[in-house]
């Protein structure tokens, strides 16, 4: 059964740290879905894998692009996992459901606490993440790094 991550930005904004968890994700062999909370933010992602690294190339996709089940990672605003992915990261306001958990090894959450209502949003999800039973693991920066902080 997969585990929920919640990573709490606080130092570096999503565009930095998403970039970085997709290229350790595919490092390591594992396809991802990204998912949003709307189509405008699909458009955003897609143009900022684009461009976040000049010297570097992340292979991505959306439904727009088409081929879905070759990308790599996958970008969507729906609940559509056309590329196989164990990796399911959501941002953007996207959220967390208990009933989709199993399909992957991992699904990790991405929310900055300085947007308004993310820190809420992600303190109902961890609820209801340890409510369902499910290994859930809260993760914050601390001096830029990661660290984890809770777990169920």
């Amino acid at each position: 059964m997969g585990e929920v991550l919640f990573y709490q930005l606080s130092t570096s904004t999503l565009e930095r740290a998403l970039p970085e968890m997709l290229e350790r994700s595919l490092s390591r062999g594992w396809r991802a879905v990204v998912r949003t909370a709307t189509a405008a933010r699909v458009t955003v992602i897609d143009e900022m894998l684009w461009t976040y690294d000049p010297t570097s190339f992340l292979p991505h996709g959306t439904n727009d692009t088409g081929q879905g089940a070759s990308q790599p990672v996958y970008l969507t605003h729906r609940d559509d996992i056309p590329n196989g992915a164990k990796v399911l990261m959501l941002v953007d306001g996207a959220r967390v459901n208990p009933a989709e958990v199993g399909q992957f090894d991992r699904v990790c959450l991405i929310f900055n606490s300085n947007e308004p209502g993310s820190l809420d949003a992600a303190r109902e999800d961890w609820k209801a993440v340890r409510e369902a039973g499910l290994t859930g693991k809260y993760w914050a920066q601390d001096d830029g790094r990661w660290v984890e902080k809770a777990s169920t």
